[in-house]
């Protein structure tokens, strides 16, 4: 081992790393093992999808530049290994030689790998960008080919690289449709290949705390065991049985696309997993993914399926995880989804499919040949519904994955002329799981539902606050934190929840439902939609503000969920406001066309409703790719002249452009923010770690919030980065507390 200051046994050598070793002295890595140990272990990620040997050659080439002399005097005297070897602060771009090697070398083969090699660090760009600063793939090439030359004439370069074969089998993708996702895929295998070889040598404990992970097989039997002692208890469980039982027969079929139809309180979170569990074993599937579209209930499930599996094969990743009960096989899983069973949020999994950042991509290669349940897939934004199809398909047909499509109300997603007259290419082929999604839907009708008389008359939130207060056990759902706000000052005693609130705030208070519900004490509830989809709760009563008809069946599945009375109570009432513009309004509109209609007001809640419900939907104005992110990535694909950057800043499925996310003093986020406080003085910042705990603590307000709160003094600023609120604006019945229109919300209201 070289001691310190001692290069002779570097000398000759092309080094791709240096590590300080705690004994003394310093480990080297030389160039050649890192690009072969790239080169082998991307080759097999890209087996799972058929370009084992495009994968391969892309990690050979991903670090060629590092052999120039300007990047090995900075990496010897950087690290202090020879402080005179070079400098420390010379910036060298050494992922743009191998690019530009395999663009000399392969032709058009050798520029779907250039984005690779030249984004292996800086993530897929644009080939070609109006903007300069983008770092636009085919500005990079043209002004810094001339580095490989210079790099060859250095040498060092062995002859097996330098003459590697180009891949013997064509792209195992066609379509104009599927390259952009085929590259990305190329890209997780060579960033995820580059970081475990690099963490190997830096870090040789690490790679045996990755691979402690049950194996799939053994979660499948804890389920089966834990599904077991379900099978008595009433006869809403029975049915659920009977349903699972229906689902599981076609466990073995041809992978491709699925659905799931079964109303709330059927039993289809377990019933889904159980069938993504047993397909993935018959079809040789290596992991299952399990989206989730709403953090307020991510915790609940994934906690659903540790005690059903075993902890020991759950990753749950997601912005809010509470990182004192995250394990340190977790933190490392996360960065690549290399778990059996990985339970997400949609926005992650979507998300990183349109990503361009190394970070996010990484874990991609890991989605291939896996089974993705999408919880609540009604849900999937419409505003970016075409993007998001278009990866499933690409998914199904080139990466054999199958997709579970699991909802009480399902969405038209199949390819049909939509009311409009613009054809809606959707999803071909999607097998129902349930026999009788019809018949279960009559089967589990456990609510009455009472209807407007008038759309026109509008109910004040004097009038809602009386009839709710007159309920014992009652959930009013209503449409916006404003509305929830103002009901809940209205309704003695009532408990609140909205995303004014902490995510810790709001668990809190919905055990506290949960606990008066089961003790048969007095609870009125009032609550924003982020109560709807799988919360577990069963209230007698709930309360619905007009909505969309998706909404109003969910919020329908909080009521007499286990089927103890003989009807549950359904009362939907038009607020004194329409719903807030964007899909929340059209989703109401189209729930009015429907009731004006003609429609019986007793089959809207049926599936032959909720389809021509999501017709009238996705037929709004402004299509359903309102970013234009397609075009960006399909329009010039044949040239392979994508645009991987512009279309990550489009797809953003959270538009938080206006909002500000705020620290909140409740519970232990006290604490936490005087640490953020004191690590925001000193310097180097606060630690990721930190910052992750504080996830819980966090609310997001719109700008015309933050400056209500600033004129209140309601702000308390850390440093020039990070914002809490004041203890005395934030209330743990509330949320935080804004004067808005002139309605003051605060203690003593």
């Amino acid at each position: 081992m070289p001691t310190r200051g001692d290069s002779s046994q570097a000398n000759g050598e092309r080094l791709a790393r240096i590590v300080e070793d705690p004994s003394g002295g310093w480990r080297l890595q030389t160039l050649d093992d890192h690009l072969h140990g790239v080169a082998k272990l991307a080759g097999d990620f890209g087996a799972a999808f058929g370009s084992r040997e495009w994968a391969a050659l892309a990690g050979l080439y991903h670090d060629l530049g590092k052999c120039h002399p300007t990047f090995q005097g900075y990496l010897r005297a950087s690290t202090g290994f020879d402080p005179s070897a070079g400098s420390v602060t010379t910036r060298f771009d050494h992922a743009i030689t191998g690019a530009s090697l395999a663009m000399e070398r392969f032709g058009f083969v050798g520029k779907a790998l250039a984005y690779i090699i030249a984004g292996h660090h800086a993530g897929l760009t644009d080939w070609s960008a109006a903007d300069a600063a983008n770092g636009a793939l085919s500005v990079r090439l043209s002004e810094k080919g001339s580095q490989l030359a210079d790099t060859l004439a250095f040498g060092g370069i062995a002859a097996d690289i330098l003459e590697a074969p180009g891949p013997s089998t064509a792209a195992p993708v066609r379509t104009q449709e599927a390259m952009h996702l085929w590259i990305r895929m190329l890209h997780s295998c060579v960033v995820d290949a580059d970081s475990l070889d690099a963490e190997a040598f830096a870090h040789p404990d690490r790679p045996a705390a990755r691979a402690d992970w049950s194996e799939l097989g053994e979660l499948e039997v804890n389920l089966e065991r834990r599904l077991a002692s379900f099978t008595t208890g009433g006869p809403v469980n029975a049915l659920r049985t009977q349903v699972r039982e229906q689902v599981m027969r076609h466990s073995a079929d041809e992978p491709g696309f699925f659905s799931l139809t079964v109303p709330t309180g059927g039993g289809k979170t377990l019933t889904s997993l159980a069938f993504a569990m047993a397909h993935a074993r018959a079809r040789g599937k290596r992991r299952v993914i399990y989206a989730i579209p709403y953090l307020s209930i991510i915790e609940q499930t994934a906690r659903e399926f540790r005690n059903a599996v075993g902890r020991n094969g759950v990753l749950e990743h997601h912005s809010s995880i509470d990182v004192d009960d995250q394990d340190w096989r977790s933190a490392l899983a996360a960065e690549n989804w290399d778990a059996p069973l990985i339970v997400t949020t949609t926005v992650q999994l979507f998300e990183s499919l349109f990503a361009s950042k190394r970070s996010r991509t990484r874990k991609l290669h890991n989605i291939a040949n896996s089974v993705i349940v999408l919880d609540e897939a009604q849900l999937l934004p419409p505003d970016f519904l075409e993007p998001i199809l278009s990866a499933l398909r690409v998914l199904v047909e080139g990466f054999g994955v199958s997709v579970v499509l699991c909802t009480a109300t399902q969405p038209a997603l199949g390819e049909r002329q939509l009311p409009n007259g613009r054809r809606f290419p959707g999803l071909s082929g999607v097998r129902e799981l349930a026999d009788d999604p019809l018949g279960l839907a009559n089967r589990l009708d456990r609510v009455a539902i009472t209807w407007p008389e008038d759309l026109g008359v509008r109910t004040s939130w004097t009038e809602v606050g009386d009839q709710v207060s007159g309920e014992r056990q009652v959930l009013c759902v209503v449409n916006t934190r404003a509305d929830a706000r103002a009901l809940a000052t209205l309704v003695p005693g009532a408990l609140h929840l909205s995303a004014l609130m902490c995510a810790e705030n709001r668990a809190v208070v919905l055990a506290q439902a949960k606990a008066r519900l089961k003790a048969g004490r007095d609870v009125r509830l009032v609550s924003t939609q982020l109560v709807e989809a799988g919360v577990d709760v069963d209230f007698p009563v709930v309360y619905r503000a007009l909505a969309g008809l998706d909404s109003i069946a969910q919020a329908a599945g909080r009521c007499n969920r286990e089927g103890r009375l003989a009807k549950g109570r359904v009362v939907v009432f038009v607020p004194p406001r329409p719903s807030p513009p964007g899909h929340l309004r059209h989703a109401e509109e189209a729930t009015r066309s429907l009731l004006g209609a003609g429609l019986d007001p007793a089959r809207l809640t049926r599936p032959d409703a909720f389809l021509r419900f999501f017709e009238l939907l996705y037929s709004v104005d402004g299509g359903l790719d309102r970013q234009g992110i397609l075009p960006l990535l399909t329009k010039e694909a044949r040239d392979l002249q994508i645009s991987f950057r512009e279309a990550a800043s489009r797809f953003q499925l959270i538009d938080d452009a206006g909002t500000t996310t705020v620290f909140v003093p409740y519970g232990r986020g006290t604490r936490l923010i005087e640490r953020l406080r004191a690590a925001s003085a000193a310097s180097g910042g606060p630690d990721r770690t930190l910052l992750r705990k504080l996830q819980r603590f966090t609310v997001v307000l719109r700008a015309a919030e933050i400056a209500e709160l600033d004129r209140n003094r309601g702000l308390d600023r850390l440093g020039d980065e990070f914002i809490a609120i004041r203890p005395d604006f934030y209330d743990d019945k509330r949320g935080v507390l804004i004067t808005e229109r002139g309605f003051s919300l605060s203690l003593s209201v």
